[in-house]
């Protein structure tokens, strides 16, 4: 595809011409991601990056105030506060050729680059500019990820797609355009991402770094700093990827999660919950637990988790959660609930083996196997599963709500909660803008305000 179509597609799509499909995905996202974002704001990495923008992303002339919190920063730094929030709580959504999760920087990108720009207001033009962000970070990571053989994380390719909505907000033009994505894909954070599933910290996913990388790039190239070509959206190998723009709407092929916890764990809990929901068990009748799964899942050991971040990347200690409790909430990996005993004697009967079957999955999808040694003597066997939650088996409009309620209404409290599923809800009409949406926030959840970092789990 020409780089016009590209800048075409990205600085002049309108609402009318995304397909239905893809609209109701976009609302669908962007009410998953708030609520993410807003049970983000309870974790000691929030509060950190927080503090942080406030101190070192100062507003200078065009602020944007940072989203659950209120203090004025610069678009770069509240785009990285917010997307490193998303991610502190991994809950939100993604694409399975990407191995990653695009709405995670995206929208703080967008929310930073209306604030400070004024445009788009409305709410349907904010989510056409949300689907643009979609569809050029989803084909810039698998481009990346056919042309590269080092595994990167979010981050190093959702930079591209946050410098295109910047760039999208500050209207430049296609030649500004193009650099502001050459910038982007060159400075975005080539992050080793299993360096971070092998040793779990607050980097996370690189999504907020990717986020202000983005931003800092449009606005960069608003002023003439130059960095075309993007090799990922402009290489001949690319072509292919890029052709279907406009016809083939990435956007309907998100997966939405619905736990908290790596989505390469989430095969495993579902076998375990469907096995113990269909033979009636309980933790107790549980002797042993076998998870086989694909390579990179086995590496997610985690029995003991210290905090957030290793809960997290971890596929033993959520299983074990949802074995006693029946469920993974966020409560559960963050503070006290690191310190469950009776997850972590569940934990430590779990082993994680490599299976052929799932390898050969990978990544298109992400499955696994669940075997249960029982107290009488019995064997159970879940047989291959796929996670819910993923385009061919999504999760329901029912479902989502009550997710978002059970992440956001914690920190907005319920009433504040639902008036901002109605606002997204109503998305489509143009007497509402971002205004509206945040209108509904805090100035600074006292859950987040009080947060300190835990001391280590002995």
């Amino acid at each position: 595809m020409e780089i016009s179509r590209i800048g075409d597609f990205v600085l002049g799509l309108a609402p009318e011409d995304i397909p239905d499909d893809a609209w109701r995905a976009a609302k669908r996202s962007l009410l998953d991601l708030v609520g993410v974002w807003a049970a983000g704001r309870t974790t000691p990495l929030s509060r950190i990056v927080h503090d942080h923008a406030a101190e070192l992303f100062g507003p200078g002339g065009r602020p944007a105030a940072l989203t659950f919190d209120g203090r004025a920063v610069s678009p770069a730094g509240a785009a990285l506060a917010g997307g490193m929030t998303i991610d502190s709580i991994d809950a939100h959504d993604g694409y399975r050729p990407s191995k990653g999760h695009a709405g995670c920087g995206l929208l703080p990108a967008l929310v930073a680059s209306v604030q400070a720009t004024g445009r788009p207001t409305a709410g349907p033009d904010f989510l056409a500019a949300l689907v643009v962000g979609y569809e050029i970070a989803c084909r810039t990571a698998v481009a990346q990820h056919t042309s590269v053989p080092d595994y990167h994380a979010t981050g190093s390719w959702s930079a591209v797609g946050c410098a295109a909505v910047a760039a999208r907000c500050l209207d430049l033009d296609l030649e500004r355009l193009r650099h502001a994505m050459g910038i982007a894909e060159y400075h975005g954070p080539r992050s080793q991402m299993m360096r971070v599933i092998d040793h779990p910290t607050m980097l996370k996913d690189s999504s907020g770094w990717g986020a202000m990388a983005g931003v800092s790039a449009a606005w960069l190239a608003r002023d003439g700093f130059t960095g075309a070509p993007a090799i990922t959206v402009e290489a001949e190998a690319a072509a292919d990827l890029w052709d279907t723009l406009g016809s083939t709407w990435l956007m309907t092929e998100q997966y939405i999660k619905p736990w908290p916890v790596c989505r390469w764990a989430q095969p495993s809990i579902e076998g375990v919950l469907r096995l113990v929901r269909s033979h009636g068990l309980s933790a107790a009748d549980v002797r042993r637990v076998e998870i086989a799964t694909f390579h990179e899942a086995t590496r997610l050991q985690g029995r003991a988790p210290t905090d957030t971040e290793t809960a997290q990347y971890a596929i033993c200690f959520p299983v074990a959660a949802a074995l006693v409790h029946g469920d993974v909430p966020v409560a559960q990996i963050v503070g006290e609930g690191l310190r469950d005993e009776a997850v972590l004697t569940m934990a430590r009967r779990i082993d994680l083996v490599e299976d052929a079957e799932c390898q050969s999955h990978f990544p298109a999808r992400r499955t696994a196997k669940v075997s249960l040694e029982l107290a009488d003597g019995r064997r159970l066997e879940s047989g291959l599963v796929d996670p819910s939650g993923d385009p061919d088996n999504p999760m329901s409009d029912a479902d989502l709500r009550a997710k978002f309620h059970r992440l956001a209404a914690p920190v907005l409290g319920a009433d504040r909660a639902a008036a901002m599923e109605e606002a997204i809800g109503r998305f489509d009409s143009r007497e509402l803008a971002l205004a509206d949406l945040l209108g509904q926030l805090p100035a600074a959840p006292a859950s987040a305000a009080r947060a300190e970092t835990p001391e280590p789990v002995p």
